[in-house]
């Protein structure tokens, strides 16, 4: 081995144990944070904020290391994508050790343990998101880039779970002060935040061991109408058109028409948009929405067709003037009219979640 690949490798075994002792101290701190919320120790959790001070100081230093070692070896393919995946997961651990001292601070502006209505599904949602972490972690470290895609399809199922202790926290609103319900939720969202990061250390995983990037993510959207006879189906097709690598799109409808508008389907056929999956849907009341991303109601709101909004969908609800009412089908001026609004719509959409990153058709 020549000098230059013993500095290499000294170089890089520096930046693995920087980031292993990180690494540590995290996982360490979010321990104690969970807990301090779950035994209600004021002591313990003001010592992890204190701690979080130590954390911060070596995040920079793994930092300045990671950069120096840009400028000395100038370095290309796996030796470049390893230290700049180290970068951005040093970025994301220090983000975790904050959230830890979050939540020791809210436990403290809670003064006792959670109790029985919340406490459990509670600390089960902290096992959970530490498990998650410690698997991204130990995958990262160990370049195993199979494993880690496995651990972040496994964070994303772990996170709609999560839907179930939201909703025991919306049941205490009247029960517990709104302060502290309010703390409740902030520790709530941390836990979440700990999931989606761990999940970006997975991708992070596979960047630095396949130079695979990140691909963009593939959004699930449902359109909601009242009788899905045009609407909701309308931009169901043209979503699936334009954009059919950048979601899963469905339409449905309170009560759903027996038929589709009888003019419908040779209108999209005229610009060249299938319709043959297209038929009135209605919506099931006891339907889990949480797999949604976004719900979008194209007559009403959102909440005149769905009882509980979850807690990481974004429900919109859009403008759509000339809705037809004729029992004898939409005119072709009146199809074009809803046609162009929601090309419109549904471009603005997208183009705000994707941004340049839209997958080509």
């Amino acid at each position: 081995m020549t000098h230059y690949e013993e500095r290499l490798e000294r170089d890089l075994s520096l930046i693995r144990e920087k980031l292993s002792g990180l690494a540590e101290s995290v996982a360490t701190a979010l321990e104690l944070a969970c807990r301090a919320l779950f035994t209600s120790d004021e002591k313990l959790a003001h010592q992890v904020v204190l701690g979080d001070l130590p954390i911060n100081r070596a995040s920079r230093d793994l930092d300045k290391t990671c950069h120096r070692f840009f400028a000395v070896h100038l370095p290309s393919a796996g030796h470049l994508r390893f230290v700049s995946a180290v970068m951005r997961v040093n970025l994301e651990l220090e983000r975790i050790g904050d959230y830890a001292g979050t939540i020791c601070k809210e436990s403290t502006q809670i003064g006792h343990r959670p109790n029985q209505a919340i406490g459990p599904d509670l600390e089960q949602m902290a096992t959970a998101s530490r498990a998650i972490l410690s698997q991204a972690l130990q995958d990262f470290q160990e370049g195993n880039a199979e494993q880690a895609r496995l651990n972040a399809d496994k964070g994303r199922e772990v996170t709609r779970g999560f839907e179930r202790v939201f909703k025991a926290l919306v049941e205490e609103e009247g029960r517990l002060p709104a302060a502290e319900l309010l703390y409740y939720l902030v520790v709530f969202t941390r836990f979440c935040r700990v999931v989606d990061q761990a999940r970006n250390i997975c991708e992070e995983t596979v960047f630095a061991i396949t130079g695979e990037p990140k691909a963009p993510k593939s959004y699930q959207i449902l359109f909601l109408d009242e009788g899905n006879s045009t609407l909701g189906p309308m931009a169901e097709a043209i979503a699936r058109k334009h954009f059919p690598n950048s979601g899963v799109y469905s339409s449905a409808a309170r009560q759903a028409a027996e038929t589709l508008d009888p003019n419908l389907g040779s209108f999209l056929e005229s610009r060249g948009i299938s319709s043959n999956d297209l038929a009135p849907t209605a919506l099931d009341p006891a339907a889990d929405l949480s797999g949604f991303h976004v719900i979008v109601s194209l007559q009403g709101t959102v909440r005149s067709y769905v009882e509980t909004i979850p807690y990481q969908t974004i429900a919109l609800e859009w403008e759509v003037d000339g809705t037809p009412t004729s029992d004898g089908g939409a005119t072709t001026e009146e199809l074009e009219h809803l046609y162009r609004a929601l090309v419109h719509q549904v471009e603005d959409l997208m183009a705000t979640m994707h941004g340049d990153e839209v997958p080509p058709t």
